[in-house]
């Protein structure tokens, strides 16, 4: 293990949010590789860190003033042992090769639990929407999918919504992959419900990160009901994990953006959620005006001197990030624990850090690592899928039931799988050997390719 880790790291050394990725997943799946000696002959660990494929391309698009820029293009086609690489597209300023491995990486094997026949893969770009005018959105996604689209397509990459990529960007990307290809098919997720659309979506993500809480706290014999949830974000996904804590009787304290963060101690009711929805989907404003509309809140601005975030620093039972990677450290961690959190669901990818999660195994809280809470995203694109293939629209309460389900599955995939392998009530361990044995499978039943 140690061997494999080491060439990893010297093969690409800055990479470090992907080797963060692998060594969760090489740690968890140890007693595997113990038990199954073929895995080692066949390297199926070296072979599932390897991406089958990676498209770098450059993005050259015009400014409203007529001023040309270049941004830099990613697709990282990592497994398709399973289906079609699926994964999102990722539009901001912090994305790199390396980000996009490790997303990727994830992504095999959330795609894995859903039980859907997906593959995994990531992609992006550099680009920041944001301050953008619409039509330098379309510019720059056209000029994006004049290169991507060579590699995508319905039964090869289906390429979904990420941070900084919503109904905007995704109808722009499909409307040029449509004039390119000249056919209508579903080769991205997300898109508007008149044109090929899922109902519930662009709740999916939020709505099955509560879902998975939920089945964790039915374990214990407890409800989210009356419990109070710390939410980190206001995009797509802290929204409808918002909406759906709501409307299971929770008490959501807190949201955020990369410029601070609001506190509630009253509560983010409904009507309070429609006008973040409003703010962050249609004005793209920030959190702070929040404390505008509702003065008893309060607003605590980014201090970059802070080794923590203070988000993370008030009494709630439920935790629920849903920003980005990393955004928990060690000393999040405890500060969590100190306040009387007992339950971790994670809405982002690898939102914590390796020192955070081991505080939160540690002191034997439910903590669901996000492969395995926020699949819902990806299995209700995977529905999408279905309903493109059938030319059918199915009803939101399908939809959601479908959804439920799903999360259901997956919360007993994870537990049956660290039973399996003598790691009970851990969902890191369980989610990483329940997705990586799944894949390994169909690798060794394709051969050596």
């Amino acid at each position: 293990m140690d061997a494999i880790m080491s060439h990893i790291k010297e093969k690409d050394p800055e990479q470090h949010e992907f080797h963060q990725a692998v060594h969760e997943v090489v740690e968890s799946v140890k007693p595997v590789l113990d038990r199954n000696m073929e895995y080692r002959q066949q390297a199926v660990l070296q072979r599932v860190t390897e991406p089958e494929r990676v498209i770098m391309f450059r993005v050259p698009w015009m400014d409203d003033e007529g001023q040309v820029h270049v941004n830099r293009g990613f697709r990282v086609e990592m497994n398709s042992a399973l289906g079609p690489y699926k994964g999102g597209l990722r539009f901001h300023a912090s994305v790199n090769l390396g980000i996009m491995k490790f997303l990727a990486f994830e992504q095999v094997f959330k795609n894995s639990l859903t039980t859907l026949a997906m593959g995994g893969g990531k992609g992006g770009s550099d680009f920041d929407p944001k301050g953008k005018s619409d039509n330098e959105v379309m510019r720059f996604c056209q000029s994006f999918m004049s290169e991507l689209f060579r590699h995508i397509g319905p039964n090869t990459d289906v390429p979904a919504g990420d941070i900084g990529v919503g109904a905007r960007e995704i109808g722009y990307l499909f409307g040029m992959y449509k004039k390119l290809q000249n056919e209508f098919t579903g080769v991205l997720t997300g898109k508007s419900l008149a044109w090929g659309g899922s109902l519930i979506r662009p709740e999916a993500t939020g709505y099955g990160t509560v879902y998975f809480a939920a089945e964790m706290m039915n374990v214990k014999g407890e409800t989210l009901e009356n419990k109070s949830c710390l939410v980190s974000g206001s995009g797509n996904v802290a929204q409808f994990t918002t909406e759906k804590i709501i409307e299971l009787g929770g008490k959501v304290l807190t949201l955020s953006d990369s410029s601070g963060y609001i506190f509630d101690e009253q509560g983010i009711d409904t009507q309070k959620l429609e006008f973040v929805k409003n703010l962050k989907n249609i004005r793209r404003g920030r959190i702070n005006e929040y404390v505008n509309e509702f003065p008893e809140a309060e607003y605590t601005p980014v201090d970059p001197q802070l080794s923590y975030n203070p988000l993370w620093d008030h009494k709630a039972d439920c935790a629920m990030p849903c920003a980005t990677q990393n955004e928990i450290n060690a000393e999040d961690a405890e500060h969590l624990v100190k306040n009387g959190v007992h339950l971790v669901s994670e809405g982002a990818n690898m939102p914590s850090t390796p020192e955070a999660v081991e505080i939160f195994l540690d002191h034997k809280l439910l903590y669901a690592p996000g492969k395995a809470a926020n699949a819902g995203g990806v299995a209700v694109s995977g529905l999408e899928m279905a309903q493109n293939s059938m030319r059918l629209s199915w009803p939101s309460s399908e939809v959601d039931k479908r959804l439920k389900h799903i999360m259901k599955s997956i919360h007993k995939t994870c537990l049956d799988a660290g039973t399996e392998y003598g790691v009970e009530g851990n969902y890191v361990a369980g989610a990483n050997i329940a997705g990586f044995v799944k894949v390994v499978h169909a690798m060794l039943d394709q051969g050596l390719v």
